[in-house]
């Protein structure tokens, strides 16, 4: 979910676990109140704080460091120049000051709430977190969301993941209090405390993890080398792509059902850049096993292990999975046990990976249903929007985002289904058994008109696409109720995913697309660039031909990504090679 404020742009509203209970977009839970240490403002020469920096090793001085860097050192805790530049009559706001403000959840482009000012933007934000939302560390060189599964089912597992994944986000919120020095004065908003549990694991240095006496004892003056992300799922549950994340935290139960530990994987990360080849995707890979008691102290020691060693001269290559696909996982798993003070164990049997889209009714396991509503391209307006709004005021329902840009309402009477159904089909929201197969699994980034990177259309242009692959699958012969699994983005980076897709566009010009093959329906392998260039107007060309050899030599119950792997992409490009030069091509 990502919306834009004040020409800035905020990814999440992260509500307090105990006033949200079923929030399942799961995040860093407001705090009670700024650390006391805190100044209220403050340049970088103020002296109520005390800058500690990363320790150096041996030939610091040599180590190159990228500008980003040097500015996170200097900000004061991402304080300065930011709080000077949003009370000056300047209409943007410095150099500095904008890589600043991803920490606070904001980019200084393309708007999502449109036409809010500069002098505006401490009331659009301070608004947010008095209604128990924020945008604390949304795009910041730091841990960003936590996911975990979005059904509301009252399941031990699941509960188990989805407060784990809240512990840990807590773990891993920014200390300083600059964000609510900025946006809301220091002002206390609400008495959540994080479980003492968290507290512990945070404080604790006895394997060197920590900076002493610092506002931030985990991040330090310089915070991570890139963004880092973390979801938490349950054994065989991947509607979070697992293996897409810096870390995958997989609950491992008993033959009970009782949570035990934690299977942990590391190293994924989606983006990459066009033609530049030392960049790409990467899945995650198998770390260890943990008991369940230790999971803040290894996740703890993941981290820092990223923030000691991951490159912070070029954020191309910044991420932990290019660290870790420098120095192997071995290495790298040693590495992490410094930190960790143990070794990790054997990773613990694993189902096969289901991609689950908890859309329909389902009953939640407490007498309650839960709704999942499919929503096109994650974007709702219009008839929709005001019943969706009226439904969830009326019955006093919590919500769910999904990870596949769908929406579940939670906490339903029996009694509410029938009117609650009758209204959503009087909206037009379809119900899942009469959405299109193509569209239930399809996803796209916002691209054009609202992010300065997209090269070309995704949100805009999926529905207009996946009716065009439904009619080259009614040309040569594949069943109304097959579907392969869709992703479209206007960029390289890969918001939407693109990579684990089995049918992937990628812009790489106007009305121009890479095309991915190879990802399964279960979001368990990478898929690989087969076709640069792709005009819109022409994927006919290249599909038709790809979807009929597919239908006429696929395997028994053989999905489109598995067969294109297991037939090989030279074989491929000879097939829609050969259909360009027919007759019935032309």
């Amino acid at each position: 979910m990502s919306a834009a404020v004040g020409g800035a742009e905020f990814h999440g509203f992260r509500g307090a676990a105990a006033q949200l209970p079923r929030s399942r977009m799961l995040g860093r839970p407001l705090r009670v109140a700024p650390p006391a240490a805190a100044p209220a403002g403050g340049g970088a020469s103020s002296g109520s704080i005390r800058a500690v920096s990363a320790p150096l090793k041996k030939d610091a001085a040599e180590v190159k460091r990228s500008k980003v860097e040097i500015i996170k050192e200097k900000s004061n805790f991402l304080r300065y120049p930011l709080n000077e530049e949003l009370v000056s009559e300047a209409p943007n706001i410095n150099e500095s000051a904008v890589q600043l403000i991803k920490f606070h959840g904001s980019y200084q482009q393309t708007f999502q709430l449109h036409g809010v000012l500069k002098k505006n933007l401490k009331t659009v934000l301070s608004t947010v977190i008095k209604n128990m939302g924020s945008t604390l560390g949304a795009c910041g060189d730091l841990n960003r969301n936590v996911l975990a599964p979005a059904a509301p089912y009252v399941r031990k597992d699941i509960l188990f993941a989805q407060q784990t994944a809240e512990n840990i986000a807590a773990l891993l919120t920014p200390q300083s209090g600059a964000y609510y020095d900025l946006w809301v004065d220091g002002e206390k908003i609400m008495s959540a405390e994080e479980p003492p549990e968290v507290t512990k694991a945070r404080n604790d240095n006895s394997h060197g993890t920590n900076f002493p006496d610092s506002p931030e004892p985990i991040y330090g003056t310089q915070y991570l080398p890139r963004k880092f992300k973390i979801a938490v799922t349950t054994a065989g549950d991947n509607s979070v792509d697992i293996l897409t994340n810096d870390i995958g935290v997989v609950v491992v139960s008993d033959d009970a059902g009782e949570p035990v530990g934690f299977n942990i994987y590391v190293g994924g990360g989606m983006g990459r850049t066009h033609r530049v080849e030392t960049t790409f995707p990467r899945l995650a890979d198998p770390l260890g096993y943990v008991p369940k008691e230790d999971i803040l102290y290894a996740i703890k020691a993941i981290v820092v292990t990223q923030r000691e060693n991951g490159r912070r001269d070029d954020r191309k290559y910044s991420r932990m999975k290019y660290l870790i696909d420098r120095w192997g996982i071995d290495k790298f798993r040693a590495e992490v046990e410094k930190y960790y003070g143990k070794k990790f164990e054997s990773f613990r049997p694993l189902p096969e990976w289901q991609f689950n889209s908890y859309l329909g009714w389902q009953e939640q396991g407490d007498g309650k249903l839960f709704y999942g509503v499919h929503v096109d391209n994650g974007r709702v307006g219009g008839q929709a929007k005001k019943t969706l709004r009226e439904i969830i005021e009326k019955y006093n329902l919590d919500g769910s985002i999904t990870p596949n840009q769908n929406l579940i309402l939670c906490g339903i009477d029996q009694a509410w289904r029938e009117p609650i159904t009758k209204a959503l089909a009087e909206a037009g929201l379809l119900e899942p058994k009469d959405v299109d197969p193509l569209n239930l699994t399809a996803m796209a980034c916002p691209a054009l008109p609202l992010c300065p990177l997209a090269q070309t259309e995704a949100e805009r242009g999926i529905l207009l696409i996946l009716n065009r692959i439904r009619a080259v699958f009614d040309k040569v012969g594949i069943k109304d109720s097959e579907s392969v699994v869709v992703r479209i983005t206007g960029c390289p980076n890969g918001c939407a995913r693109p990579y684990m897709a089995e049918l992937g566009f990628v812009g790489d010009g106007p009305k121009s697309y890479q095309i991915w093959l190879g990802g399964t329906p279960n979001q368990s392998t990478l898929a690989e660039s087969f076709m640069d260039k792709v005009k819109l107007d022409d994927i006919e060309k290249v599909l038709e031909p790809l979807f009929s050899y597919w239908n006429s030599t696929r395997q028994e119950g053989e999905s489109f990504g598995s067969f294109t792997n297991r037939t090989g992409f030279n074989k491929l490009k000879e097939v829609v090679d050969k259909w360009a030069e027919s007759p019935s091509a032309a």
